[in-house]
């Protein structure tokens, strides 16, 4: 490992705050983002939930609408409700597509989920909304993609919204505001462990 000089060491730092201040100093506009959490990585829900537990802690009102879900009772819904948290959130997915099999009633819940999500997007008194896993159902073409755009090109100016799933499209990756990918570099499956209480659900 390379040695710095102490001196060294602050003219770094100083260069860094320089650069820092110069970036803070030019971002002025205020305005609710459209964030996209994708990619074949874990951690795209968790990080969506990581928002909305500091999105409270800001004393916003969060709604969360998962479009996958539902099948299997996860450790964030069980919390939200035992803690009676300020999140509204509604599960309303069927599980897996490859485990339903049936492309109409997986049509039918996306619709029916997607009414719910836009109810929210309506209601002003919302700060953030959390839209888990509709990155795939648009990947299925379950609901129309340009219906979803012109619902987010629409939303109010100082709402936050977040989406979440793998294989985000192209035409909502250059809509967002803030787009991170989850690089799969590990994954406990490939060693065959299965899905872990409190990590995977």
């Amino acid at each position: 490992m390379e040695q710095v000089s102490d001196e060294r060491y602050k003219e770094k730092a100083t260069l860094r705050q320089a650069s820092y201040t110069r970036k803070k100093a030019s971002a002025t506009q205020e305005k609710g983002l459209i964030i996209v959490h994708t990619g074949p990585g874990k951690g795209k829900t968790t990080a969506a939930l990581g928002l909305a537990f500091r999105a409270l802690g800001q004393e916003m009102k969060v709604g969360i609408v998962q479009f996958i879900k539902g099948a299997i009772p996860t450790g964030e819904a069980a919390l939200v409700k035992r803690l009676a948290l300020p999140i509204e959130m509604y599960t309303m997915g069927d599980g897996f597509t490859w485990n339903t099999q049936n492309r109409e009633q997986d049509i039918a819940t996306a619709r029916r989920t997607w009414d719910q999500a836009v109810t929210l997007l309506h209601d002003p008194s919302f700060d953030m909304i959390i839209l888990d896993e509709l990155n795939i159902v648009l990947r299925y073409d379950y609901l129309p993609l340009e219906e979803v755009l012109e619902a987010l090109r629409s939303k109010r100016e100082m709402l936050h919204v977040v989406i979440t799933g793998r294989n985000a499209k192209e035409e909502l990756l250059d809509l967002a505001d803030l787009v991170t990918e989850m690089r799969l570099v590990k994954h406990p499956y490939k060693a065959g462990i299965k899905a872990q209480r409190g990590v995977e659900f």
